[in-house]
């Protein structure tokens, strides 16, 4: 990875920019779409939204404010989890596609495996969800398909019906959340990593261990967590409005971790605690 628009593989014709801009907590209003504005005048060009978010106006109106062309900005949004039939989902998605002003969408996912709504009939409500996501593939109404927040198990039922594979599982990781039985398995399946939260929860920014690293290596606590997600080959999706935190996060490839610093990093314990359940997210 060489810079903001290098690209991991999700297909063989759809590359994904291998860093993220996160929306989430963005409004959807003037100050939501200045954020967007500023995160693709510094080189960025993913932008991952969610139709939960309440900012796909905003997220659509800085990309066509922008002067990028739009073959040239990878847009994701979710389907959230009141969505629960085959049919909810393309009427889910054509109101994200309007929000978002533009005729396709990059990349669709799937928000929550085993929402509240849908607790005794996980299995069936995301086999439906995916063969929504396959018609959209197919149509070219998107061009690519994955899932958030799934672990292995939620993965393996889905593939009992899938005709196509997910192509991204976007979960929270972060040093001292690996994460390792999801990314392994992901990764051996070919299913790309996103990693939402790479800072963990900005607690990262505040741990000594990653401190010290950040201080030998002349970079910052937040620099040293993306370099970490991508020598680890997933992909990291950091949220700011500030400009000179998004240039900062964009600045991350012109070093390395070594190899001991990355075991540091691997090592860590979860100092975050009370994070959210796929199999119980309250919602």
């Amino acid at each position: 990875m060489k810079n903001l628009q290098s690209t991991y593989p999700l297909t063989r014709d759809v590359g994904i920019p291998c860093i993220g801009y996160g929306t989430w907590l963005l409004k959807n209003d003037v100050s939501g779409a200045e954020a967007v504005k500023q995160a693709l005048s510094a080189g960025y060009r993913h932008i991952d939204t969610a139709s939960y978010y309440g900012n796909e106006e905003a997220v659509g109106q800085a990309v066509r404010e922008s002067g990028i062309p739009r073959e040239e900005i990878f847009l994701t949004t979710k389907l959230w989890n009141d969505v629960g039939t085959y049919e909810d989902a393309l009427a889910s998605f054509a109101r994200s596609r309007a929000r978002l002003g533009t005729e396709y969408v990059d990349l669709l996912l799937i928000h929550w495996p085993r929402p509240d709504a849908f607790r005794h009939c996980w299995q069936r409500r995301n086999a439906e969800l995916w063969r929504a996501l396959e018609h959209l593939l197919k149509a070219g109404e998107v061009r690519a398909i994955g899932v958030s927040n799934f672990l292995p198990h939620h993965l393996e039922e889905l593939f009992q019906t899938a005709e196509i594979r997910p192509m991204a599982d976007q979960i929270e990781l972060s040093p001292g959340y690996l994460r390792r039985e999801a990314v392994e398995f992901c990764q051996k399946q070919g299913i790309l990593v996103e990693a939402w939260s790479p800072l963990a929860r900005g607690g990262a920014l505040t741990f000594p261990e990653i401190g010290e690293i950040a201080r030998r290596r002349g970079r910052t606590p937040a620099q040293v967590c993306l370099r970490w997600c991508l020598q680890h080959g997933t992909l990291p999706l950091p949220k700011t409005q500030t400009p000179a935190r998004m240039a900062e996060n964009a600045d991350v490839f012109d070093f390395a971790l070594s190899d001991t610093d990355m075991a540091l990093l691997d090592a860590l314990p979860d100092r975050i605690g009370d994070r959210e359940d796929p199999d119980n997210p309250g919602f």
